[in-house]
């Protein structure tokens, strides 16, 4: 999977003749995200174009990028210039971050779609496993994440292989704390959350 740029040379075009679903993903860690994507969007490459994004930052920082990615590109497909992606993703903890619900109603304005989640992308990790239903400090979800993935930050073959076989129980689990959320009448997103499954759910329906 070649990276793009986000500053630097304009956006290489994707064909317009090409017929697989096109995603441009923003993404703020430096290794994790990438390797977990990379590896569902390998499974399923038939179907479905991945493309991430070089620039790193923070949320507020990648949904602007997104943004001007997005007008970007729907300003070459107007000109001619290849075809404009199908989805374009943000992927981002909540973590100790400001300028989240800035973040969220940017996103929201410009049709930016958000994989969140709060407190870390470890909390996803661990609902692969278990149940987790209790606020969760971002170092106890580091923690017991690689407790049960057996590495860190540079996920490893078998870990990705594990995260690949229980997508389906943390879909369910991450489910059924939103809807937890929702009854305690708390905030969409509140600790612990993850909308990654989203995400996941668009390269590999």
């Amino acid at each position: 999977m070649s990276p793009r740029s986000g500053s630097g040379p304009p956006y290489r075009r994707v064909s317009g003749e090409a017929t697989r679903k096109q995603l441009l993903v923003f993404v703020e860690g430096l290794k994790t995200e990438e390797r977990y994507l990379i590896h569902w969007y390998r499974s399923n490459r038939d179907r479905v174009l991945v493309r991430i994004d070089l620039f790193r930052g923070t949320p507020l920082q990648l949904v602007q990028h997104a943004v001007d990615a997005q007008r970007q590109e729907r300003r070459d497909e107007r000109r001619g210039r290849g075809r404009a992606y199908d989805e374009i993703w943000c992927m981002f903890d909540v973590d100790v971050h400001p300028n989240i619900p800035d973040a969220r109603d940017l996103a929201r304005r410009h049709d930016i779609h958000l994989a969140v989640s709060n407190p870390c992308l470890e909390l996803w990790f661990i609902l692969h496993f278990e149940d987790r239903t209790a606020w969760i400090d971002r170092r106890e979800a580091q923690r017991r994440s690689e407790e049960l993935l057996g590495c860190s930050k540079i996920l490893t073959d078998n870990a990705l292989s594990e995260l690949f076989e229980r997508y389906g129980e943390a879909a369910t689990r991450a489910e059924q704390l939103d809807r937890k959320h929702q009854g305690d009448g708390s905030p969409p997103g509140e600790n612990p959350s993850s909308s990654v499954r989203h995400l996941v759910y668009s390269i590999a329906p």
